[in-house]
């Protein structure tokens, strides 16, 4: 990522990554509120660009070992708290609860001014092409290792 775009990716605080999220007109359904699949859209782009400004990119696993390898969203339990509205600025916060041979565990949540939107425990997993688990590469667990609990 240009260096000059890196705001774009949010911020890490202590051992949360935090990304900024403005509703649009698009994100919302018929009432004006946040259409409920755009939570999880939103949650996408959180853990998509904690990794991101760790070092871990998308593109670059794809291409790496026999046919690349990619993360998958395995589970995902969602708990839908209070509505967001069109033009509000949200906050997704993405903390890394456990990472174990092709699994990873996370814990995220949609915020508005410190108040929680929404929250979901997702646990994601590591695969390869032929959809078989792999175990993170020693390149990821070093760069995750920082967000992750000791």
């Amino acid at each position: 990522m240009a260096e000059r775009w890196r705001e774009l990716a949010g911020r890490i605080e202590g051992k949360v990554h935090v990304l900024p999220v403005r509703v649009y007109y698009e994100d919302t359904d018929f009432s004006g509120l946040v259409y409920h699949a755009n939570y999880l859209k939103f949650c996408e782009r959180g853990r998509s660009d904690c990794l991101r400004l760790l070092g871990v990119h998308h593109h670059e696993l794809q291409r790496q070992q026999s046919g690349g390898v990619g993360f998958v969203v395995r589970r995902m339990i969602c708990d839908f708290l209070k509505p967001a509205r069109i033009d509000e600025v949200l906050e997704i916060e993405t903390r890394f609860v456990a990472l174990s041979g092709a699994r990873l565990e996370i814990a995220q949540a949609v915020t508005r001014d410190g108040e929680t939107l929404f929250q979901a425990a997702v646990s994601a997993a590591l695969i390869d092409a032929r959809g078989r688990p792999r175990r993170f590469p020693k390149p990821v667990i070093a760069a995750l290792s920082g967000l992750a609990p000791k």
